[in-house]
């Protein structure tokens, strides 16, 4: 069985990350278009920096939930045997999944724990703060930016991304709004492919009959009790 997991900001909720989307339009008192677009960070970078090193500073005092144990279980299950795929595939820019033991992780925004030099386009491992204007270790000018995908700017790894959702035969969607574009529709492009799709959310999704299977309710209680029947099957 080859295996594709997407997962959105409700699983790092539980951790006590905040959500991306609050109901009021603003991320942590912050109009999203100041501080998740380039044209945010090119009107006042001083911003985009303090938020992102702060988020920086408070993804690192939190830790992995019950759903992040249950998938990286999965993981190791699955890929246990020769015929077995799995791909976790996040929306989220901690590094809570690979905290608690994932390893294929593909994050399609960035990550926290990155920097992106403007000039010379590395991408470099970062857990210090970028306010205070650091030299790139590559090229050494001062251009470094969270390596973090903001709106307007293309995924990472998109064409592995469709790739293992077409060949996929179970697509498991957890804690996502399932509004944001391109994720939003992997699930349709999964089912298109002959897979079978299931919803582990706290709500229902809008279109979320495309679904097979969907189990409503918080990750951490959800998701681990979905893994054990999934492995239990496996065994049986």
């Amino acid at each position: 069985m080859k295996l594709v997991v997407l997962t959105g900001a409700g699983i790092s909720a539980e951790s006590g990350l905040k959500t991306f989307r609050a109901s009021d339009g603003l991320w942590e008192a912050h109009r999203i278009d100041d501080v998740a677009t380039p044209e945010g960070f090119a009107r006042d970078p001083d911003l985009v920096h303090a938020f992102y090193d702060t988020r920086r500073a408070q993804a690192q005092g939190v830790v992995p939930n019950a759903a992040h144990a249950a998938l990286a279980r999965l993981e190791a299950h699955l890929t246990s045997t020769d015929d077995a795929g799995f791909t976790l595939v996040t929306q989220n820019i901690d590094d809570l999944h690979e905290r608690a033991g994932s390893v294929r992780v593909v994050h399609m925004h960035g990550e926290l724990n990155s920097a992106l030099c403007s000039q010379c386009g590395a991408r470099l491992p970062w857990t210090g703060p970028l306010g205070n204007r650091p030299p790139c270790p590559r090229c050494g000018g001062h251009t470094l930016r969270p390596d973090v995908v903001w709106f307007g700017e293309i995924p990472y790894r998109m064409n592995e991304i469709a790739q293992a959702v077409d060949e996929c035969d179970l697509f498991v969607v957890v804690g996502t709004s399932g509004v944001v574009y391109p994720a939003a529709g992997f699930s349709s492009m999964a089912r298109a492919a002959g897979a079978r799709t299931v919803l582990l959310n706290l709500e229902e999704q809008d279109g979320w009959a495309r679904y097979d299977e969907v189990h409503l309710g918080p990750a951490s209680e959800v998701v681990p009790r979905w893994v054990d029947d999934l492995i239990g099957e496996s065994h049986t």
